[in-house]
């Protein structure tokens, strides 16, 4: 391997071609729905791609059954039938847990059946830093088989992680030393998770690392931490965006907004008891898209805005 400027650069090879760059919408607002009625939804508001999410404290709960050959050969079904793509999957565990190879051995191997190129997780707990190394190596082997890279996500949950912030990545993925690990870095989850770091800055210094990346927007409140629309919030997202641009088009996107989910002040998640209508879900991503579309690429911003109000209206 390489110098440690270069690993996220070779991951992005293997995740995906140069060709246009890909926005992803993440399952996280569809909580509570079947994935076919999301997968109908996303086709409505005009998206291409989904990023399932797999996620525990943001969905609701799952066990590996979830998993198996025949699951994963129903949701590629799913997925063909509303003709929506498959990028990347979100399915967080700790990497450094006893049961992780299994684990994520399975959880990898429905990613790449549904047509992911990515699988997106947290590293581990700082300390389960030992066995994290353990496993990862064996990981990113499996990875290379199965065609998939890795992205190693900062949590927002306030508690100390081998990726905290930007400036742990370089060290962390020179010692895996793999080109199918990266990190997919989420400004979103620094604002709680290190409230005093600059979530602009620190999504640019990771970005050059980023195998994939995540987009969402928060407001901090006395009461803890809401996802807001895209723009609304005060991480910077048009600025992340617009850097975003200027990277390779291989290095692709999801936009995250968990709408049934808040953080306390304490950074712990909690979720809604009711789902989220499906209206409102799909007002709110049909903006988000346009405002992706229109920092990523400025003259697309007419077409976008005149789309997003036709479906609003």
């Amino acid at each position: 391997m390489q110098p440690h400027s270069m690993p996220a650069g070779a991951g992005r090879g293997a995740a995906a071609s140069s060709a246009a760059r890909t926005v992803s919408i993440s399952g996280a607002p569809f909580d509570g729905y079947p994935a076919p009625h999301m997968l109908e939804s996303l086709a409505r508001i005009g998206a291409t791609h989904v990023e399932p999410a797999y996620i525990v404290g943001y969905t609701e709960p799952f066990d590996e059954s979830a998993f198996t050959e025949a699951r994963a050969v129903e949701y590629a079904r799913w997925l063909a039938d509303a003709g929506i793509q498959c990028h990347a999957m979100s399915s967080h565990i700790d990497l450094g847990r006893p049961d992780a190879l299994t684990v994520f051995a399975g959880r990898m191997a429905f990613a790449a059946r549904i047509g992911a190129k990515v699988i997106n997780t947290n590293a581990a707990a700082r300390s389960n830093a030992a066995r994290f190394h353990q496993n990862i190596q064996q990981l990113a082997r499996l990875a290379e088989e199965l065609g998939l890279v890795i992205g190693l996500e900062n949590p927002g949950d306030g508690s100390d992680n081998l990726l905290n912030v930007a400036a742990d990545g370089p060290g962390l993925l020179q010692r895996i030393g793999h080109p199918h690990v990266g990190l997919n870095y989420d400004a979103g989850n620094t604002i709680s998770h290190r409230p005093g770091v600059d979530t602009v800055a620190d999504a640019l210094a990771a970005l050059p690392l980023c195998v994939h990346t995540h987009i969402k927007d928060v407001r901090r409140t006395p009461q803890g931490y809401f996802f807001t629309g895209l723009g609304e919030g005060e991480i910077g997202c048009d600025r992340i965006v617009q850097a975003l641009a200027a990277t390779p088009a291989s290095l692709h996107l999801s936009i995250e907004i968990p709408m049934r989910l808040h953080r306390g002040p304490d950074a712990q998640p909690s979720r809604s008891a009711w789902r989220v209508p499906l209206a409102d879900i799909e007002a709110r991503l049909a903006e988000a898209l346009a405002f992706v579309h229109r920092h990523l690429d400025p003259g697309s911003a007419a077409a976008t805005t005149s789309s997003t109000s036709e479906l609003s209206s």
